[in-house]
């Protein structure tokens, strides 16, 4: 319909609002790497162009930080989380600067730097005012402080501090049910399974993350579905059922990729090299410890790297293990 309207500063207003409202909804029904959310926000900078309203340019920017940065392009994403930053400080605007700290925060952990990215989240967590800000959940896809207490967990978790961990995912969990907003239920539903898997509170995090896939299947979103596949398949190598696991970290992995996404294959890949270790597919394990060191390398998301040589370190003993005791039972 727009096309068929004349071209005026309205029209071009209409197509900005609408550009932007599409680019959150394809973030959640596509995933945030998907190539059509590149397209509605690179359309939107356009005509944000036109338009010459700098508080305008503030979720055209974070739309643009939430691709990138789910591509592992981190180098980028990082300049437009300090763009979107500056902007929201010309604009003076409270609900961008709660926005523009979550995406710091997020890119900030990515990369290994976790005291300032928890230093950023925290600052999201105080500026978020509950009666101004519960509707940005509607305008991003995602309650921005659902998104900074989740990142939040997971920094403490690497600053040694699993207890506060524990307790910021679980206010995440208590806001995401108050605002019934299907798509930050689903995504605080499998953040708190990835802190039960930190945790190796197994029975928990195949809860959270059957809950999260449940949630997602009903509504047609497919990143928690993914998510919570991957740590189910986990959960099941865990506990005795290592091909199962495999396979479904595996399927879990595959929709992942399928979305366009690259930031959480290191992660990914390091609970499957586990999985294998469980079911004796130790060359296998070690292959994906393998793949996923050169995705680090690749991508500067360090974030899991210590994690990763830890089980290569591992799986190597396994082998050598079994390599003593094929040799003593043969000798």
């Amino acid at each position: 319909m727009l096309a068929t309207l004349p071209d005026t500063a309205e029209r071009t207003q209409q197509e900005l609002n609408l550009q932007v409202a599409l680019g959150a909804s394809l973030m959640a029904i596509k995933g945030y790497a998907a190539p059509e959310v590149v397209r509605a926000y690179a359309r939107a900078r356009e005509l944000c162009q036109q338009v010459g309203e700098i508080s305008q340019l503030v979720p055209v920017v974070w739309g643009l930080h939430r691709f990138h940065q789910a591509r592992a392009e981190l180098k980028t994403a990082h300049e437009l989380g300090e763009q979107l930053l500056s902007l929201a400080h010309c604009a003076q605007d409270p609900a961008a600067l709660v926005e523009a700290h979550r995406a710091l925060g997020q890119t900030l952990l990515q990369i290994g730097e976790v005291s300032a990215a928890r230093a950023h989240l925290e600052e999201g967590i105080a500026l978020y005012d509950p009666p101004q800000h519960r509707s940005l959940a509607f305008r991003y896809g995602l309650d921005p402080r659902v998104a900074c207490l989740t990142y939040a967990a997971l920094a403490l978790w690497w600053l040694g501090h699993p207890d506060q961990a524990l307790g910021r995912i679980h206010e995440a969990l208590t806001l995401a049910q108050e605002l019934a907003h299907p798509y930050s239920l689903a995504t605080a539903l499998f953040w708190a399974a990835w802190i039960h898997q930190f945790r190796r509170e197994t029975p928990v995090a195949q809860e959270r993350a059957e809950a999260a896939i449940a949630l997602a299947t009903e509504q047609g979103f497919p990143l928690p579905i993914a998510f919570g596949t991957v740590i189910r398949g986990w959960a099941l190598a865990v506990q005795g059922q290592g091909a199962d696991g495999v396979a479904q970290i595996l399927q879990g992995l595959a929709a992942w990729r399928a979305t366009g996404g690259e930031l959480h294959r290191p992660y990914f890949l390091a609970l499957l090299a586990e999985a294998c270790g469980h079911s004796g597919e130790i060359e296998e394990g070690l292959r994906a410890l393998d793949e996923a060191l050169t995705v680090v390398n690749k991508t500067g998301a360090h974030w899991w790297e210590a994690e990763l040589y830890r089980l290569k370190g591992e799986l190597l003993k396994q082998q050598a293990e079994d390599g003593k005791q094929q040799t003593v039972g043969t000798g």
